[in-house]
């Protein structure tokens, strides 16, 4: 019987659920599945790019656990494809590759002043929290007042993350130097922004109605921007998710912080609507000190247009949630434009002539670009692998498909790889850490300490 020796790169969601859907998918061949991660640990933005205060979305890792836990995939973490292994690497050895390699970079936001110390991306910002072991361990939080701009799940992530108490963390697994750093804070004021309106935004309810329950936290939102233009009230009269989103909002508008007019808390979250960022105001020592942005309002087919009429806030710090974008990847074609690997329905595309290139595939945000919810990458999977199984007649044909091959490889450039045993050992670890205090886990942030522990050194 035919068999397909399968290299994944990337352990998140996208690239588990590719090999789970292949490996319960009708077929004529026999199936090897090897999955390689730049971490030491598995799970990809499950682990470092959702907040700590997430438990329901942590929960997916228990279904990504189960995958890997039934033993018939192989997991090689702590390998950097295109340094510890390479596409020509992959070819000797596999019959093909799915990348599933996400997209962890911020796109950039062109406005004057963005570059101001003390503006940052969001995504950057999220995997330090997540206590990610390839960023700084500190993080400047001592401005009094910051923005978030963005209207998506993210720009919520990162404003309940700078508006919540220190303490009200420590049920979770936030790092220890994350709470640290948190805990001396100087932030009394968050401001989100957004480019339109309430009924046209991109988070969730749940995310918003968390913020609204944050202790000591006043909820502000502006009268002015609830005015809303006949598209606004179709969408809230159609749509469910937008119903429920103004529902919240509307309740808000009750509340004594509304306008500044009152509130007790000891700090604040603003949501501004209808808010275009257009400069980032720079002190005499090139810091982030103010926003100036464009009232917009909607331009009657859809869109919005700017009203012309600019504000300022003092600000201290920035964030930019604008979305995420994928990081090309070596000897693989690119689309510096949409951050994406040029493709077909997952089936790789050389950018250049347009045609298929056989033997190698993708899946998840590296596919399609950073949208979707964690849901929509099983079916995106699902598509990806069809296209693999139907296309056994251009997999490649390797010098050396046994098992015993890569581990070789691996050894002989003296790559401290990490197995699936190694990532049950860190991870009885953290629970461990986290026991003594009552809390899940205490995630162990330098590499080096992840290795020692994964590896029993």
């Amino acid at each position: 019987m035919t068999k397909l020796r399968l290299a994944i790169v990337g352990a998140g969601p996208a690239g588990i659920y590719a090999a789970d859907i292949l490996l319960k998918t009708e077929r004529s061949f026999d199936v090897s599945i090897d999955l390689f991660e730049q971490l030491p640990a598995p799970y990809g933005l499950v682990r470092y790019g959702v907040a700590p205060d997430h438990p329901r979305i942590k929960g997916v890792i228990n279904a990504l656990r189960d995958v890997l836990d039934r033993g018939d995939i192989r997991l090689f973490g702590n390998v950097r494809f295109g340094e510890d292994i390479t596409l020509e690497d992959l070819k000797k050895h596999y019959n093909a590759v799915i990348f599933a390699t996400g997209a962890i970079r911020d796109t950039h936001l062109d406005i004057p002043g963005i570059d101001a110390e003390g503006s940052f991306g969001a995504a950057d910002f999220v995997s330090w929290f997540d206590g990610h072991p390839d960023v700084p361990r500190e993080w400047p939080l001592d401005a009094a007042s910051v923005a978030v701009l963005g209207n998506g799940n993210v720009a919520l992530d990162a404003a309940r993350m700078l508006a919540k108490h220190a303490e009200d963390l420590l049920p979770t697994e936030i790092p220890d130097n994350v709470h640290a750093l948190l805990e001396a804070s100087k932030i009394t004021d968050v401001h989100v922004f957004g480019r339109r309106g309430p009924a046209q935004v991109k988070f969730t309810p749940l995310e918003l109605r968390e913020l609204g329950e944050l202790r000591d936290v006043d909820m502000v939102v502006y009268d002015e921007d609830f005015d809303y233009d006949e598209a606004s009230l179709a969408a809230v009269a159609s749509n469910k998710q937008v119903k429920v989103i103004d529902r919240i909002l509307q309740q808000w508008r009750t509340r004594p912080s509304v306008n500044n007019a009152g509130g007790e808390a000891s700090r604040r979250l603003h949501l501004h609507f209808w808010a275009k960022p257009v400069e980032v105001r720079k002190d005499a020592d090139g810091k982030v000190a103010a926003l100036v942005y464009e009232r917009t309002r909607p331009d009657g087919s859809g869109g919005l247009e700017g009203t012309g009429e600019m504000r300022e806030v003092e600000i201290g710090q920035l964030y930019r949630a604008v979305g995420y974008f994928g990081s090309p990847l070596k000897d693989v074609p690119f689309d510096k434009k949409h951050g994406v690997i040029p493709n077909h329905e997952g089936q790789v595309i050389a950018k250049d002539s347009n045609q298929r290139v056989s033997g190698v595939y993708a899946t998840g945000w590296i596919k399609r670009g950073p949208v979707g919810l964690i849901g929509h990458t099983k079916s995106d999977a699902m598509e990806t692998v069809q296209h693999l199984v139907n296309d056994q007649g251009s997999w490649w044909h390797p010098e050396d498909p046994s098992e015993g091959a890569v581990p070789a490889l691996l050894e002989s450039r003296g790559v401290a790889w990490t197995d699936l045993e190694g990532w049950h050992r860190l991870d009885e670890h953290e629970v461990a850490l986290g026991a003594p205090r009552e809390r899940a886990r205490i995630k162990v942030v330098p590499r080096d300490e992840m290795l020692r522990v994964s590896r029993a050194e």
